[in-house]
C-alpha cells in the first residue's frame, strides 16, 4: 500500500486543529485565575491544585484553620464558570436526607396521591462540603458514595449527577474538638488532601487592605462547564513517557513496608499507599501539565501533585506520631529514591 500525501495532511490539520482548540481552552484557564485573584489574595498552589483537580475530574480534601477564604475560593471558581454551586454545612446533626434529597407525598388535580423525588443540594455542578468531619460517619458514606458514583439512588430509581460534578470538601486540622475523623477508606476517595497554611506577611496585609475598602470588581464567566469537560478529555490524552510511569509506580511501591527499601518508611509508616495513588498522581500530573499550557508530563508535573497525591493515602505509626514525623517527611525520603 503507497503513503498518501492527502491522508498525511488531513492529519496535519486535524492536529493543528486540536493545538489550537487546546491553547485557546488552557488560555481561558489563566483568565480563570485572574478572575479568582481579584478576591482571592495569594493561595496561588492552592488554587492550582483545585483547577487540577477539576481537570482530572477527581475531588479534593482541603485542610485549614477557619477564615482562610476557602468558601470564598470555590464559589469564585463556580462564579467564573458559570456553573451551579451549592454549599452544605457539616453539622452533628446532618442526616443523609438533608445531602441526597426526600420524598414527599404529592396529590395532583384528581385527588391522586403520589411520592415525588426532591433533589438535596448535591445536585449542583460544584459542592462545597464544609467542615465534613463535624458530621457522624453515615453522613460522611452518604458524601462519598455519590462522589464514586456520580450518581444517587433512592426509591429503587438511580439520578445522575450533572456533569461537570466536582465536591470540594473542607475540614478542620483533627485536634479541634468535636470532630469526626474521616476513615482512611474514605479518604482515598480524594484525588488530592490539600494544605491551606496561613498568608504570608504581605498577604496578610493585601486582605486587610482588600477586605476593609471598596468592594472588589464582580466575578465575570470566563469558561463554561463545555469548556471544562473538553479540558477534562483532553487532560487524559496529554502524554506521559513509560520511563516515568514506572517511576510513578515505583514511588507508590517504596511507600509499603513490607517490601520497601526506605529506611523511613520501615520506621514510621502503618500502612503504605494502594494503586489508586499511582492513578492520582498520573491523571494529576497530566493535569498540571495541561494548566501550565503542555502536552506531556514531565518530572516537575509529578513531584509538584505528589504531595497532596499521597499524603492521605500513608498511614503513619505511633513512633513516627511521638517523635513528631510529618506524612510529607516521608514523602520527601520517597520522591529522592525514586529518582524524581
Amino acid at each position: 500500500m503507497g503513503f498518501n500525501p492527502k491522508h498525511s495532511d488531513r492529519m496535519n490539520e486535524e492536529l493543528k486543529k486540536i493545538e489550537q482548540e487546546v491553547n485557546e481552552l488552557t488560555s481561558k484557564l489563566t483568565e480563570l485565575k485572574k478572575e479568582i485573584h481579584k478576591v482571592i489574595v495569594g493561595q496561588e498552589e492552592v488554587l492550582d491544585q483545585i483547577i487540577v483537580s477539576m481537570l482530572a475530574s477527581g475531588h479534593i480534601l482541603v485542610e485549614g484553620m477557619p477564615g482562610l477564604a476557602k468558601t470564598l475560593m470555590i464559589k469564585s471558581i463556580s462564579q467564573a464558570l458559570s456553573l451551579n454551586f451549592k454549599r452544605i454545612q457539616f453539622t452533628p446533626d446532618l442526616m443523609p436526607t438533608d445531602i441526597l434529597g426526600t420524598e414527599v407525598i404529592e396529590e395532583d388535580e384528581h385527588g391522586h396521591k403520589k411520592f415525588k423525588y426532591n433533589k438535596g443540594p448535591i445536585f449542583s455542578n460544584i459542592v462545597l462540603a464544609d467542615e465534613i468531619n463535624r458530621t457522624p460517619p453515615k453522613t460522611q458514606a452518604a458524601l462519598l458514595e455519590v462522589m464514586q458514583e456520580y450518581s444517587v439512588t433512592y426509591g429503587g430509581t438511580e439520578y445522575a449527577m450533572d456533569k461537570p460534578f466536582f465536591i470540594l470538601a473542607t475540614q478542620n486540622p483533627v485536634e479541634q474538638s468535636g470532630t469526626f475523623p474521616l476513615p482512611e477508606a474514605q479518604t482515598d476517595r480524594f484525588l488530592l488532601y490539600v494544605l491551606i497554611g496561613y498568608p504570608t506577611e504581605s498577604e496578610e496585609s493585601q486582605i486587610l487592605k482588600q477586605t476593609t475598602g471598596k468592594k472588589p470588581e464582580p466575578i465575570k464567566a470566563v469558561m463554561t462547564g463545555e469548556d471544562l469537560i473538553k479540558l477534562q478529555q483532553y487532560t487524559r490524552e496529554v502524554h506521559i513517557e513509560d520511563e516515568l510511569i514506572d517511576k510513578v509506580s515505583k514511588l507508590v511501591r517504596l511507600s509499603r513496608p513490607e517490601s520497601s527499601s526506605v529506611q523511613e518508611v520501615k520506621n514510621y509508616v502503618d500502612f503504605g499507599a494502594g494503586p489508586r495513588a499511582g492513578q492520582a498522581i498520573i491523571l494529576a500530573s497530566k493535569a498540571h501539565a495541561l494548566l501550565h499550557g503542555r502536552l506531556a508530563v514531565t518530572p516537575k508535573d509529578i513531584t509538584s501533585v505528589t504531595y497532596p497525591a499521597m499524603r492521605h493515602r500513608i498511614m503513619l505509626n505511633f513512633r513516627a506520631e511521638s517523635e513528631g514525623i510529618i506524612t510529607d517527611q516521608v514523602i520527601k525520603e520517597l520522591i529522592n529514591t525514586a529518582k524524581l
